[in-house]
């Protein structure tokens, strides 16, 4: 595992001011950005150019996200210290590290098996675990540690998962892209059982959110 120097933290620093210039307010994100070793996260090949606001590819055919993408969808959240976030797609754990840097106890899933190995062990390396990680159906969630305070999905997804919003707390947050073969960024925030309010935060574009296993 390549190490994190000064020049690394110095190209973070850059980063985290290139984010601000493009909109990215909440400092607690930018302060979260900034601890999280990124190059660290992405093949070796990619590992010089780790803190350009680039995509990058990772295994399983899945990417990396812009970092600008991870701050957008994390400035969204709204995360406060102790907040149970679910994230269905755990990818590299680039994002589910920034989580866990925001103090957020974070339960994240995974589809695909040795994203969830790597990540797993990524995270462990460089003190970022989360409160618990799993290899699963996303689609499906955590029900068992059901509500959560926030929700997050990294990937694209057809449609709102009804399971996940079932498993959101009132009162609580769901940022999900939404859409085919591009997405609009959604919030969701659940007023009663029943009751939700949506809210559009332009175009991204993801991969995919995998098909449930079940069908």
């Amino acid at each position: 595992m390549s190490v994190d120097d000064f020049k690394h933290k110095g190209r973070r620093k850059m980063l985290v001011d290139l984010l601000r210039s493009k909109g990215i307010e909440d400092e607690k994100v930018l302060e979260a950005i900034n601890l999280v070793p990124r190059h660290l996260f992405l093949d070796s090949a990619f590992v010089e150019y780790a803190y350009r606001d680039e995509a990058f590819p990772i295994a399983a055919g899945q990417t990396i996200s812009h970092p600008f993408t991870v701050a957008f969808q994390t400035q969204l959240l709204d995360i406060h210290p102790k907040e149970k976030v679910l994230e269905i797609g755990t990818g590299s754990g680039y994002q589910t590290a920034v989580l866990v840097g925001l103090g957020a106890e974070v339960f994240t899933i995974e589809r695909q098996k040795d994203l969830f190995d790597y990540s797993k062990i990524m995270l462990k390396k460089i003190n970022f675990e989360p409160r618990y990680q799993t290899y699963g159906d996303g689609y499906k969630g955590l029900p068992s540690f059901a509500p959560f305070d926030k929700i997050i999905v990294t990937a694209g997804a057809p449609e709102i998962p009804k399971e996940l919003l079932n498993q959101l707390k009132i009162g609580g947050i769901m940022v999900i892209p939404v859409g085919e073969t591009s997405q609009q960024m959604i919030v969701i925030i659940k007023l009663s059982e029943d009751n939700y309010e949506h809210y559009e935060f332009g175009n991204f574009k993801f991969v995919p959110m995998l098909e449930r296993r079940d069908k």
